[in-house]
Formats: C-alpha cells, structure tokens, sequence
C-alpha cells in the first residue's frame, strides 16, 4: 500500500503508463496523487485522462495552468493553441464528464498533516491552512454556476501582489497566479510572470518564490509542486519538493514515494 505523488504528466500517456508499471502501481491498494498539468503538449491527453479518471477514488490532483485553460477553452472562452494538443480531447464523447471531473479539484491539497500539494508553489506570506483557505473560494467558484466567469477573468498578470482586502476578479486572479503560475518573486514581493528560466539565470531582482522567507511555514511543514521545469527536480531544500522534471520537453518524468521520500523516473 503506497502513496505516489507524480510530476506534470502534461498529456504523455506512455511515459505515465511506463512510471506506473515500473513501481508496479497497484490501484487495488495504491494512490495516486498528480501536482496538476495532466493535459497539454504531449501526444496523448485524451488517453491520460481515461487512465487517471480509471483509477476512481485511488487518484487525486490539484489544477494546472494548462488544466484551467483546457476548461476556459471547453467553454469557447479561448481559442485552442495548436502546440497543446487537445483536439482529440476537445471532440471526446465523454467530454462533459471530464469538464464535470475537472471543476471538483482544487488549487492545493492536504497529504497529510503536514505536508501540501499545489501547482506552482506557496506564496511566501501564505500559511499552508491560509492556502487551503483560498484555494477553497477558487473551489467554490469553480463549481458553482458562475464557474466560466471565474475562468473568463483568470486571464492578465496582475495584481501583483497581495493584500487581504482584494476582492472579486483581482482577488481570484492573484490566486490561481500563485497557485499555477508562479516562479519568481521581485525584490519588493511581487509575482513575476514573465520569467521561466532557471534560478542560475535569474537575473538579481529576481528570487525563487520558494527562496523567499516565509515566517508562516514551520520547520517540519512541506510543499510538494510542479510546474517549473527549468528547476529539473533541484530547491536544495528538503521542505520543497519539485517533481517537473520536463518529460515532455524530452526529460523525465518522476514520480515520489511519499511515505518513504523514494523517487523514480523515466526519460523520454
């Protein structure tokens, strides 16, 4: 009885199949948990879906950037982008089933006690309960008949920065940024969405959200996340735990033992 947490999977259904064969998945006994990304730019999204959603109440995720913008163009809200690779998806008989699947996950899930899953990362002036705490109003957004004008306005780069007192649009915005898109931080706290490069590359006004010191996350807490590729499974911290590994940029896709801190991968 294991409990995985996988990196992005981003529609690559034969490295997905390959990872779960070689720990030898079990969905009898074993869980699955996937820090978002599970569609977009790989060869088989349509296929991923079927295999995770097969695996009932043995998987669990939390959303991507690439999942919200798969909704916002399930509902004509944007435009399909050719590299995504969604068209067979798009046309799926089966498509309002999984448009249904998506909206019941949220921006960040308790492991356990101590540990929290999300997309991109915890903003740093964020406790792990205050994130949960809004990725909840982002849930009951998502699944409440006003869902598409959630997704219609997610779209823009601002605001940057938070304030407890933002509200409506702006306040949303912020959170799914933080919670799906967010890599660096400027030196007065602002998120930064324009830079995807490595840490190494950064230029000095720029620090790693997971860099910056966060008084509200104790010494035995963790962030298990995805998203950022360039970090290629590397924080040089053992709270943070970075699982893109960019298998679909021709890297590897790794997935975590979670009770034993064991990881496996498998290259393109």
């Amino acid at each position: 009885m294991a409990r995985y947490v996988i990196g992005d999977i981003q529609g690559c259904y034969e490295g997905l199949s390959r990872l779960l064969d070689k720990v030898k998945f079990d969905p009898a006994c074993d869980t699955l948990y996937a820090v978002g990304d599970l569609i977009a730019r790989g060869e088989d999204s349509l296929s991923t879906i079927r295999l995770l959603r097969s695996l009932g109440n043995q998987f669990s995720t939390v959303l991507g950037n690439h999942d919200l913008h798969f909704l916002a163009v399930s509902q004509g809200l944007k435009k399909v982008k050719a590299n995504d690779k969604l068209d067979t998806l798009l046309a799926c008989p089966e498509l309002p089933d999984i448009i249904e699947w998506y909206r019941q996950w949220p921006l960040a899930m308790m492991l356990d006690d101590n540990t929290i899953m999300v997309h991109a990362g915890l903003y740093p002036d964020w406790s792990l309960s205050q994130l949960c705490t809004l990725s909840q109003e982002i849930s009951d957004e998502l699944q409440s008949a006003r869902w598409c004008q959630l997704l219609e306005n997610m779209y823009g780069n601002g605001p940057t920065h938070w304030d407890q007192g933002l509200s409506g649009a702006a306040r949303q915005r912020f959170i799914i940024n933080s919670t799906t898109r967010m890599r660096f931080l400027s030196a007065d706290g602002g998120l930064n969405m324009k830079a995807k490069y490595a840490p190494k590359d950064a230029p000095g006004s720029l620090c790693p959200w997971f860099k910056v010191n966060n008084p509200q996350l104790l010494p035995e807490q963790r962030v298990i996340f995805g998203h950022w590729a360039a970090l290629m499974g590397h924080t040089e911290s053992s709270q943070f735990r970075a699982l893109d590994t960019g298998y679909v940029w021709g890297n590897q896709l790794t997935l975590l033992n979670l009770d034993l801190g064991q990881t496996f991968a498998i290259s393109a």
